[in-house]
């Protein structure tokens, strides 16, 4: 295996042609091309067969149309399709920096792994918004620390905004299912079909993700809930620390619960009871300061932050208390 990689790259693509189109040109100047894309149009009615056009000329590109299904069947669908015996799975939003290529091969030929991850980051092209996001997700104070960004191979579970896993994993395991957490779920069985995982953490991909904390809440409060059906499905893998974000919401309210029943009993140590929330905030906004070197986004990281936190926190707790995205997963897995 480790002398006849051949790297096939499946993107899953609704609605998203600006994307697309920054995608396939980070591809273009990569400094190893010796690779295949496919781009899977997921019932789009906005379509990206235009800008793959542009393309076929400067990459291995194929370009698929299919009826709306889900990531998970697109995913499936461009793997099924790939001619290569390695598949790199990449989100839409994703930018390639140029050594990408190189540097996986790099790590596969030297150390030859079943499936891998790799971390992401912002570049400098994003927004302040997308950058202060991009710090939410990736900071130690918040989930970020706890995401996965360890070379453990029995901790680490690779995450399908940038994850590579060979043929012989996808034939053995069955590739995405249709549920919330899906990429998760994938790395618990490979895992448990014997494979290995790792992190590459020099493969790095620059992550858009939301681009407004409307719609980041509503993807970390999927992830809260995808958390409680994984538990469901793999025993034993709710650990202590994934409880962090919904202690965390609890704490909170308490804190300011208290800070308010001391005022309405006029007491004037009230504001000792915000101290903790005042010294989480400062030093969310100090590490972004340095990180990001802007006052502005180190504002916005504050804002992401809790809004990163209080979705996954709320998302949890409300699947642990109704399993209702649980029930109606596992309906459709099973049914």
């Amino acid at each position: 295996m480790n002398e006849n990689i051949k790297l096939s790259i499946v993107v899953p693509v609704y609605n998203r042609p600006d994307e697309v189109e920054e995608l396939l040109s980070s591809l273009t100047k990569q400094t190893n091309t010796d690779f295949e894309v496919l781009i899977i149009e997921d019932g789009s009615s906005l379509k990206c067969e235009d800008v793959c056009k542009k393309y076929e000329d400067q990459l291995n590109l194929k370009y698929f149309f299919k009826p709306n299904s889900g990531r998970s069947e697109t995913r499936n669908y461009g793997i099924e399709r790939a001619s290569g015996n390695y598949f790199i799975i990449f989100d839409s939003d994703c930018i390639m920096p140029p050594q990408y290529i190189e540097v996986v091969k790099q790590y596969l030929y030297s150390d030859f792994v079943d499936c891998y991850g790799g971390p992401d980051a912002a570049d400098s092209s994003f927004n302040d918004m997308q950058k202060a996001i991009s710090y939410a997700m990736t900071s130690f104070l918040t989930t970020g620390g706890i995401r996965g960004a360890t070379k453990n191979v029995n901790k680490f579970s690779p995450r399908s905004f940038n994850m590579g896993i060979s043929k012989e994993v996808y034939e053995k395991v069955g590739g995405y299912k249709n549920m919330i957490g899906e990429d998760i779920d994938l790395s618990f069985r490979i895992k448990e079909a014997g494979f290995t995982t790792r992190l590459f953490p020099k493969a790095h991909v620059y992550h858009k993700r939301r681009v407004n904390l409307k719609k980041f809440f509503r993807q970390v409060n999927t992830f809260g809930k995808a958390r409680i059906l994984l538990n469901t499905l793999h025993p034993g893998t709710l650990k202590l620390v994934h409880l962090l974000p919904a202690c965390f919401v609890v704490g909170n309210i308490m804190l300011l619960l208290g800070a308010l029943i001391s005022i309405f009993c006029h007491c004037s140590c009230w504001w000792i009871w915000l101290v903790p929330i005042a010294v989480y905030i400062l030093a969310i906004f100090v590490e972004s300061l340095i990180k990001n070197k802007s006052l502005k986004i180190a504002f916005l990281s504050i804002a992401s932050c809790y809004t990163q936190l209080f979705g996954y926190g709320t998302g949890f707790i409300n699947e642990f208390i109704t399993r209702k995205a649980s029930r109606k997963n596992q309906e459709e897995l099973y049914k």
